[in-house]
């Protein structure tokens, strides 16, 4: 099964996945003018104008920041931590560099995700909203072949998030309290179930409440860890971005093999870590914005940009550079490309902190980190497979999926980490083509959503 996978996942991400993330990215950057540089100063305003660990409560919906906080939550996982470490592996340096560019486009993409989310939400008489990509979808293509695209969709984030998406987030939380502290992983999955099933059960109020108060707090102790590891490790930072930037256009130096074949595994890696770590163009975020008790639509798109920001820009970039400037600088262990069998993906970073911190406490502190991040990033995915669930099989469908995420989250913590990863790889991509569709067919409904903004700023 997995060889199978594998193979599905290669075409997907050297074919398919890089072409429509970049073309999405692209084609939204010129058609909005750049809205990810002309809009970023108010998205930042209108994202930390709302800060707080104690937010407004709403009898429906959630506060922007709430909203964003939930995103940033799905989107702030193992990606940043995991899986930059695999990028990095198999990629090199150069893969990151990648991860920037699919970042900056990616930008534009979610601010047209959120955008849409807002516009195609729908409002009951009660107050209740339900909105996402199946709605735009719906809205983008009329009669059966929305259906179907929204039904594909549907089916594929509830597999992908909310079923194995899960499964990757305990399954690295168990191997690195594992690693860190002698755990057996079993023991971590009764943990995460008990405290999931709580969550879950409180329904949307509970989750924004919890995950408004964890994101913050989380990302702050990250990185001041991280920025601790770089003044320590000052004069590597040169060299550290230069390997960046020189292993992008040149990795076969690092990974080995042609340059062709290099450059390809570098720019796949770093696509499809990169979706899976700020998720911009997969649809899963607007599914959390679309919930979001904001005037326009525009407010809130600005709003997504800056989470992309801080998940690939701030986190996943202070991650890399930690592992970098400890592992691949001269003096690394990795400097000549080689990786000892000791190192995989699931300790790589913790093998980075542990080079300055000392390995017990570097592989503590990594352990801990990824546990709110993965954490939060489950409690995030099951929200979004359970708005899609209610969409395919009504509001009673709720519960039993729920039972089915709980599972899964303890199977995880057991099950094979390439499998778990690669399936979740899979169900991520096949998710992109339906949302991308979509959003290329209502490229004017966002641009008049920017283009009003511009308007009445200039009154």
């Amino acid at each position: 099964m997995l060889k199978v996978v594998q193979t599905i996942n290669s075409y997907l991400s050297d074919y398919i996945l890089v072409f429509l993330l970049l073309a999405m990215g692209l084609w939204y950057t010129v058609k909005t003018r750049f809205v990810q540089v002309r809009c970023f100063k108010e998205g930042l305003q209108k994202t930390f104008g709302e800060l707080t660990l104690r937010g407004e409560k709403k009898d429906n919906g959630m506060s922007s920041f709430q909203a964003l906080a939930t995103a940033i939550a799905a989107q702030v996982g193992t990606g940043n931590i995991v899986g930059a470490s695999g990028a990095i592996l198999t990629g090199g340096p150069g893969a990151i560099f990648w991860m920037w560019i699919i970042a900056f486009f990616g930008m534009a993409t979610i601010y047209a995700e959120a955008t849409m989310a807002i516009v195609t939400r729908r409002v009951e008489a009660d107050g209740k909203i339900h909105g996402g990509p199946v709605y735009y979808i719906t809205t983008a293509f009329k009669g059966t072949l929305g259906k179907f695209l929204a039904g594909f969709f549907a089916i594929a984030i509830i597999l992908a998030l909310g079923f194995f998406g899960c499964m990757v987030q305990s399954n690295s939380i168990g191997s690195t309290f594992n690693t860190a502290f002698g755990i057996p992983t079993w023991i971590t999955g009764i943990v995460l179930v008990a405290f999931s099933g709580f969550i879950f059960i409180g329904g949307t109020k509970r989750l924004a409440a919890v995950t408004e108060k964890i994101v913050p707090v989380m990302a702050l102790i990250f990185i001041l860890g991280g920025l601790y590891v770089l003044v320590v490790r000052i004069k590597y930072i040169p060299e550290t971005f230069g390997m960046i930037f020189k292993y992008a256009f040149a990795p076969q130096a690092i990974i080995g093999g042609g340059f062709g074949v290099a450059l390809k595994i570098s720019i796949s890696q770093g696509a499809k870590r990169g979706l899976f770590s700020n998720e911009a163009g997969m649809g899963s975020t607007p599914n959390a914005h679309a919930l979001a008790d904001v005037k326009t639509p525009h407010e809130q798109g600005v709003v997504a940009m800056v989470g992309v920001f801080i998940d690939t820009f701030v986190v996943l970039t202070l991650n890399a550079l930690v592992i970098i400037s400890t592992l691949y600088t001269s003096d690394g262990i990795l400097a000549s490309g080689v990786i000892p069998d000791t190192i995989g993906k699931a300790n790589l970073a913790q093998t980075a902190f542990g080079v300055v911190m000392g390995e017990k406490v570097g592989a503590g502190f990594v352990a801990i980190c990824l546990l709110f991040f993965a954490y939060s990033t489950i409690l995030g995915w099951n929200l979004f497979g359970k708005i899609n669930i209610k969409y395919l099989f009504g509001e009673k469908s709720q519960l039993i999926y729920s039972i089915i995420a709980i599972v899964f989250i303890f199977l995880g913590t057991l099950a094979s980490n390439d499998l778990v990863w690669e399936l979740s790889d899979m169900f991520n991509q096949l998710m992109v083509i339906p949302n991308a569709i979509a959003l290329f067919a209502l490229t004017g409904v966002v641009v008049k959503s920017v283009n009003e903004y511009s308007y009445n700023k200039k009154k």
